[in-house]
């Protein structure tokens, strides 16, 4: 009974391992298009459904047309916001190529792929 629970046990890890590895290559492959060189704004955000919205779209206006050559991308991160705040963030970075939506632990990530590149 005793090997059973531990080989239960060891299986169970193996496995989050392996989602966990499985994830971090998505996100690899996700954000490829980040480019090594170049300033990256990474704003966090917590319960902001009634600002972000405006705040990101005239910061990425700005961007766009010109006026902040050298930022490349824009890293949203979301701290467990319990508003529409995440949803709002989703539906712009459908909208905006160079608009990146991570939580916390996935914006660490890349930040080390970016550091590393």
């Amino acid at each position: 009974m005793g090997d059973f629970i531990a080989n239960t046990i060891l299986w169970t890890l193996a496995l989050y391992g392996l989602f966990e590895v499985i994830k971090t290559i998505i996100n690899i492959f996700t954000y490829t298009n980040l480019q090594s060189d170049g300033i990256y704004v990474i704003v966090a955000v917590k319960n902001q459904e009634n600002k972000i919205e405006g705040f990101l779209r005239s910061f990425l206006f700005r961007i766009i047309y010109g006026k902040e050559e050298s930022i490349k991308n824009i890293i949203v991160t979301d701290l467990d916001s319990s508003d529409k705040t995440i949803s709002i963030l989703n539906n712009l970075q459908k909208e905006y190529e160079n608009l990146k939506v991570t939580n916390w632990r996935e914006c660490k990530e890349v930040i080390e792929s970016i550091k590393n590149a």
